[in-house]
């Protein structure tokens, strides 16, 4: 198993200390930095800066949002970060929620499915460098009667195959990714709840008549080192909160269905019904230990490489942490401890 970054986004005071993790991931060995994008920092700018800033560890889009490009524009930017930093960027991509697609982007959220299948037939076809035509029921190119001409790419990636991401949370996206994609971006990944999604996303993949291909299942996890577990687990209760009660609407959240097909059906009601009433401190405190420690890496080192080994076991083939800390120095020896902890679980390469 490896070990990945997650900075999540940019922009909220947090550069100079994102950029400082980035070149200590890349000091450590570490395999890949991730960013994200919503609304705020785009994620090309930051993978752009922190990949001139950084010599061997990859770069992750973790994700581009599907509806804020077309698929030849995504197809463009994979293509020239993949040259610029000399092979090293991993395209995830993901829908997005109705909130962000419809709010911010002006898309409608409707037909995800069909829509991510298109957007990949074409990345992928451009990035071969193939004439792109493509005939379907969301993107058609060239478009018909008019003066568009069938293009090819002219950028020459390093790679002949960059690798490509889905962020799946819903079964039938799951399955969808074990069709398409060389990896998953799982959120909130639980050894002990994750066996039915793993059982779906190979049974994508089977479906595809590609069972015994590779699959990155990449976990994002928060990560606090402490002496006590529960104390260990309060900051990353906001950002459960967060998800599980505000990503989205009452009637369409995927990170609070997640929490109930987890067997959190009752503190997911509890955690949404605070988080909308602006109880943000109420619906952190709501989170269950249970739900943050399976979803984290929490404690100290022996205990954090014990849960290491049962992420492996469940499937994880990269951890992607994000360390919490009071302070810089703090996060950057969370990131050593890491390693040492991987190495104790005898999991390093």
């Amino acid at each position: 198993m490896k070990l990945g970054l997650n900075l999540g986004y940019w922009g909220a005071g947090n550069d100079a200390d994102n950029l400082a993790l980035a070149r200590e991931a890349d000091r450590l060995g570490f395999s890949v930095v991730w960013a994200a994008e919503a609304y705020g920092s785009d994620v090309v700018s930051v993978l752009a800066w922190v990949g001139a800033l950084t010599e061997r560890v990859d770069l992750g889009a973790a994700v581009m949002q599907i509806p804020a490009r077309t698929p030849a524009m995504t197809a463009m930017t994979a293509a020239t970060l993949d040259s610029l930093s000399g092979g090293r960027f991993r395209l995830g991509l993901g829908v997005s929620g109705p909130q962000v697609s419809e709010g911010w982007h002006g898309v409608r959220f409707d037909k995800p499915l069909g829509r991510t299948r298109e957007y990949v037939d074409i990345v992928r076809a451009a990035l071969a460098r193939e004439r792109v035509r493509y005939d379907g029921e969301h993107y058609r190119l060239p478009l018909p009667d008019g003066p568009g001409k069938a293009l090819t790419l002219t950028v020459h990636p390093v790679r002949e195959h960059i690798p490509l991401y889905l962020a799946s949370v819903g079964p039938k996206n799951l399955g969808l990714t074990g069709q398409l994609a060389d990896g998953w971006l799982a959120i909130f990944f639980s050894p002990e709840h994750s066996a039915e999604s793993v059982a779906t996303l190979r049974a994508g993949m089977a479906a595809a008549g590609r069972a015994d291909a590779p699959m990155d299942i990449v976990a994002t996890v928060p990560i606090v080192v402490g002496d006590d577990v529960a104390t260990a687990a309060d900051p990353v209760r906001p950002y459960c909160a967060l998800y599980v009660g505000g990503m989205g609407s009452r009637e369409q959240n995927f990170y609070n269905q997640l929490a109930v097909r987890m067997g959190f059906e009752q503190a997911a009601a509890q955690i949404q019904d605070r988080y909308l009433a602006r109880d943000y401190t109420g619906a952190a405190a709501a989170v269950p230990l249970e739900f943050v420690d399976g979803t984290s890496l929490l404690g100290p080192v022996e205990r954090i490489a014990e849960r290491m080994r049962a992420f492996a076991a469940a499937g994880v083939t990269t951890l992607s942490l994000a360390p919490h800390g009071a302070s810089m120095p703090e996060r950057i020896e969370t990131l050593r401890i890491a390693v040492d902890a991987l190495e104790r679980a005898g999991l390093a390469a």
